[in-house]
């Protein structure tokens, strides 16, 4: 695996992995709210066909983390981000894979971007948006939204309600490594950073209706975290998009189906690739 530190919106380091060959059209994956890259471990086999990218969010895991909202509300930042990546370690034909808040962070790299540089999205379990924009049916009874203990200082109180957000995400429990895993990486994340996530506003909407190249919307239909109806309005949304619905699956259809999501995702942007040429 490569290790890059790569320099995105307004100057701040994102921690950035790097594996399979340089040259292959480009997988980047982009992990939810208070994630890691650590969560895309499953999607290693991809490396055999694709270069596979992750990396940290801004103010998660091994990226800097400035203890200021205004690092998280503005939508151009996360922009940058995206664009400094695909342009520093030249991906090729790149597919971006955006996991929950990953897909917020999709709609800002298009809104400021287009699609010129990408082949197609993914969207997994994706918001539609934040803010303002959000409204009642969008949210499952287990989004961090919900629960106040998630922004806690007291770190007793922090813990246990990540580790009960953790199980929220899944239909079933877990492998007890790669659920340790999780809560770790969540518990990485400040209260500060994990609040100011919220701050800005956001319908992705009107975003997708202009991106035309291929779209997966993959959704479980027992996602507790972000309602299934969202993954269709997403569906509705995207002229060009093909909506996949697991059933027995929660919020983390990666994490839960492995070996059935590579599959799919690697058929899915080679179909994209396809369309492309």
């Amino acid at each position: 695996m490569r290790v890059h530190s790569v320099m995105g919106g307004g100057g701040l380091r994102l921690h950035v992995t790097d594996q399979g060959p340089e040259d292959a059209p480009a997988l980047l994956f982009i992990h939810g709210w208070a994630q890691h890259n650590i969560c895309w471990q499953a999607q290693a086999p991809l490396a055999d066909k694709f270069r596979v990218v992750a990396f940290d969010l801004r103010g998660h895991g091994s990226s800097d983390a400035p203890q200021d909202e205004a690092a998280y509300a503005d939508t151009r930042l996360w922009a940058d981000d995206i664009s400094a990546v695909i342009s520093e370690l030249n991906l090729l034909q790149t597919t971006l894979i955006g996991w929950s808040y990953g897909a917020r962070v999709i709609a800002s790299y298009i809104a400021a971007y287009g699609q010129e540089a990408l082949t197609g999205i993914a969207l997994v379990g994706g918001v539609i948006a934040i803010g303002k924009h959000r409204e009642p049916w969008m949210v499952g009874e287990g989004s961090p939204g919900r629960n106040r203990d998630l922004y806690t200082p007291d770190q007793t109180r922090l813990l246990e309600a990540t580790a009960q957000f953790i199980d929220d995400c899944t239909f079933k429990p877990l492998q007890r490594e790669v659920y340790g895993q999780l809560v770790g990486a969540n518990m990485l994340v400040s209260p500060l950073v994990r609040r100011a996530l919220f701050a800005g506003d956001l319908d992705c909407r009107p975003i997708w209706q202009s991106f035309t190249k291929p779209a997966l919307v993959l959704h479980g239909r027992n996602d507790a975290v972000v309602e299934p109806i969202v993954g269709k309005a997403a569906n509705e949304a995207l002229p060009n998009s093909t909506l996949a619905l697991w059933d027995e699956t929660g919020h983390a259809p990666f994490a839960e189906h492995p070996a059935r999501f590579n599959a799919e995702l690697a058929a899915f942007a080679a179909q994209a690739r396809q369309e492309a040429v």
